[in-house]
């Protein structure tokens, strides 16, 4: 007879321990992301700004626009460089790290050691590339010494070599971090007995150690193209203007306070890392990684 009223009292208990996160999610991305829709789909009229009137032709001019499709492309081959030299950095990295170091705390020693330049500022990383890329850096200088150029490589700075390079050193370790503990989390017996039956190390590696790690190289994926998709910064810094990516259409909108534009710009890019995101969680179950 008691049974119900304490089912009752439970059930509310749970309600009230998600509602501060509903409620946190709620007002900083619902109402946001709503907000951005809404304007998407409002009239831009110049010397007036934005006009309270449904329209398309915020998605129709984007869409149409040979620039935002050539925006999107550069992102997209951004995001995908990026996302490969990240995987094997991120997978060798945390491979050695894992099944190499004997020590415990040698290996926690040297993976904290990844986290050394998170101490200081993006920016600062970032521009701390510009005297070792640039005509007169170290890598031209050194090459120019040891006698194997004459003249100094332009294509090392303001290019999209330097942006590639940048966004590796800003993101790996965002790479690093879901491999790792999930190849943490591998039974090293599995690869005693795979090598006892006959496989090679690399054989262990490909058949035992990557789908082992999958839900984690899924993770550290999503956490990579999201950053790279929504950047803006490093594109415009270290290419010196001669590469562009989406958001630097969106903050050109912004610049002339064209809302519903850039808000529409906002929307698609959104729906693009969505798609991605979820062919992601179709290939590999990241939740399994959530609950282990």
């Amino acid at each position: 007879m008691t049974s119900a009223p304490a089912t009752n009292k439970s059930s509310l208990l749970t309600y009230f321990q998600v509602a501060p996160l509903t409620l946190v999610l709620a007002l900083f991305f619902v109402v946001p992301v709503g907000l951005v829709i809404i304007v998407s789909f409002l009239r831009y009229q110049m010397l007036v700004g934005i006009v309270p009137q449904f329209t398309l032709k915020n998605y129709a001019d984007l869409l149409s626009n040979p620039t935002t499709w050539i925006l999107y492309l550069s992102t997209i081959k951004f995001m995908l460089i990026v996302l490969l030299i990240t995987f094997v950095l991120g997978f060798w990295i945390s491979y050695f790290l894992v099944f190499h170091v004997r020590n415990v705390l040698t290996a926690i020693g040297l993976f904290l050691l990844c986290t050394v330049p998170f101490w200081t500022s993006t920016i600062i990383r970032m521009i701390s590339w510009r005297p070792i890329l640039g005509r007169e850096g170290l890598i031209n200088s050194g090459l120019q010494a040891a006698g194997i150029i004459d003249q100094p490589f332009d294509w090392l700075l303001f290019s999209d070599f330097s942006v590639v390079v940048t966004y590796v050193h800003l993101f790996t370790l965002f790479m690093i971090v879901p491999i790792f503990n999930s190849m943490a989390r591998i039974d090293k017996s599995l690869l005693e007995a795979a090598i006892d039956a006959g496989a090679t190390r690399w054989g262990v590696v490909w058949n035992v150690v990557l789908p082992l790690s999958k839900t984690g190289i899924a993770l550290g994926a999503l956490f990579v193209v999201t950053l790279v998709m929504g950047d803006f910064f490093v594109v415009t810094v270290m290419s010196g203007g001669l590469s562009g990516s989406a958001t630097s259409g969106i903050f050109n909108d912004l610049q002339f306070l064209n809302y519903p534009r850039a808000a529409a710009n906002a929307v698609i890019l959104l729906i693009i890392v969505l798609l991605i995101a979820a062919s992601i969680f179709r290939l590999v179950d990241v939740r399994k990684e959530l609950v282990r």
